[in-house]
């Protein structure tokens, strides 16, 4: 028994060490190139902001009854001036919607009101209003400088439902080609 423990500890102390060295093997950017892509990033998210023009992607759903759930299927938020494509899924009490439950959070329509402030800690928060043609939705999306993004999105005839995702500047569609 001593003999396979001293063993175990002899094999531990072999491989241990080539673990941890292969794990530094990794590149990794320099303070500088890290500062200089952090910057990078916030000039497209802003630049992305300032035209009206940008997607988000969601990858977390928050409903107001049950648990967070992480989501697999590409979900996003896409304002395209004064044109929102909302696909998002739905988790939630409905209270008055049609057979078969309407368009949901999946829907394109008109913005009826857009209005952008810039939070405490260098947030931008957007909210809009938009109809669907079955309910009036208000969308809360805040945007960090660094494209993380928060949006909440209340209904007249749903319960609330928040989520996550980002904004990634080298990830947006190209709005020119329709």
């Amino acid at each position: 028994m001593k003999k396979q423990i001293s063993l175990l500890t002899l094999l531990v102390a072999a491989i241990l060490p080539t673990m941890i060295l292969s794990g530094c093997g990794v590149s990794s950017m320099t303070p500088q190139q890290k500062t200089d892509e952090e910057q990078r990033i916030e000039e497209g998210v802003y630049k992305a902001l300032d035209s009206r023009r940008y997607r988000i992607g969601v990858d977390t759903m928050i409903p107001r009854r049950g648990g967070t759930q992480h989501l697999t299927t590409p979900y996003s938020v896409t304002v395209d001036g004064t044109h929102l494509v909302s696909y998002l899924p739905y988790f939630g009490v409905a209270y008055n919607v049609p057979y078969g439950g309407g368009k949901s959070l999946n829907f394109e329509s008109e913005i009826d009101e857009y209005n952008r402030k810039t939070g405490r800690k260098g947030e931008e928060i957007i909210t809009l209003t938009t109809d669907n043609g079955e309910d009036v939705l208000n969308y809360q999306i805040t945007i960090f400088p660094n494209g993380k993004s928060s949006i909440e999105v209340w209904s007249r005839r749903r319960d609330s439902i928040s989520f996550w995702g980002e904004l990634n500047p080298d990830r947006q569609p190209d709005f020119d080609k329709k």
